[in-house]
């Protein structure tokens, strides 16, 4: 049974349409990648399912019930965004404190270990942490809560590279321990893709891509030569992207069969394969090419892929 089903679900702010029709699920023990350019709809996306705004259309059902105004519901999530707020009169130790009467699987041991290696001040007022501070703050709460839903909203932008690592490393060893359904968003796409075991990207509030990581990684290719050798390629091909300059071209294509890529080096084409990055720039360009590209760039619905 799915953790989180999602079904047309759409929501308006005035006349900005923030979520288009959405139809999702999250499978359970599984770190999904929540992916989109600033604006895509992520962070309402999350907002939704975690009870914290009204859909204006179409149903959500996390842990087989609504998560608005659900305590039941409520007390499985842990919700670590950037821009986490708490009380300005607290320290850092009054958070770990009262974290155990939010989170019924805190782990107090584990939140000490890792409040060691991210050298967080305990006695340190909040409104006085750094950027940094602040983001190690919200990272260990979300993988000290041990929550069955964990949803990590770019909270460790803050962070420099070290402790960006510190941070994958130990969700990642925490996860093989205590498997739990994690949904992480952000823009560090290079960073987190060996992380992620299922990708969902997300434009204009529609859903471009729904697809298991391995799958989508193998998804595309770079063709690169002379222009007119990689126009005659790709003539007839769904192209994600073209670039040019002067009598030399490149282009991302879908899928390319065992035949494909001899044609490919027979045209004199060399043929690179394309990081989840770069593929997420090219689904999130234009929105209509982008929407036709990625149903053919990968084999599964929106609805999701049975596994």
């Amino acid at each position: 049974m799915s953790v989180v089903e999602i079904s047309n679900l759409t929501k308006r702010f005035g006349s900005v349409l923030a979520v288009d029709d959405v139809t999702l699920s999250f499978e359970p023990d599984v770190i999904h990648g929540l992916l989109g350019r600033n604006g895509a709809g992520k962070t309402t996306l999350m907002q939704l399912l975690t009870g914290q705004d009204f859909a204006t259309s179409g149903t959500v059902s996390v842990f087989g019930a609504t998560p608005v105004e659900n305590a039941h519901v409520m007390k499985h999530i842990c919700f670590i965004k950037e821009s986490q707020k708490y009380p300005e009169d607290f320290r850092v130790k009054h958070v770990f404190k009262n974290a155990p009467l939010f989170f019924e699987n805190w782990d107090a041991a584990f939140a000490d270990k890792l409040i060691g290696e991210f050298r967080l001040p305990l006695g340190r007022r909040i409104k006085k942490l750094s950027r940094g501070q602040l983001s190690a703050l919200g990272v260990i709460v979300g993988l000290a809560s041990r929550a069955p839903l964990t949803f990590f909203d770019e909270p460790y932008l803050g962070l420099d590279a070290v402790a960006r690592q510190l941070f994958y490393d130990r969700l990642l060893e925490d996860f093989a321990e205590h498997p739990r359904t994690v949904i992480l968003s952000t823009h560090l796409i290079d960073e987190v893709q060996n992380l992620l075991e299922h990708v969902i990207v997300i434009n204009e509030g529609r859903i471009l891509v729904d697809s298991d990581a391995e799958e989508l990684r193998g998804s595309a290719t770079t063709v690169a030569g002379t222009a007119r050798a990689v126009d005659a390629f790709t003539a007839g091909r769904t192209v994600l992207s073209r670039q040019g300059l002067g009598s030399l071209a490149q282009a991302t294509v879908t899928r390319l069969s065992a035949e494909d890529r001899s044609a490919a080096a027979a045209a004199g084409l060399d043929i690179a394969p394309v990081s989840l990055q770069q593929l997420v720039v090219s689904l999130s360009g234009d929105a209509d090419t982008a929407a036709a590209a990625a149903s053919s760039a990968t084999t599964v619905s929106r609805k999701g892929q049975e596994r």
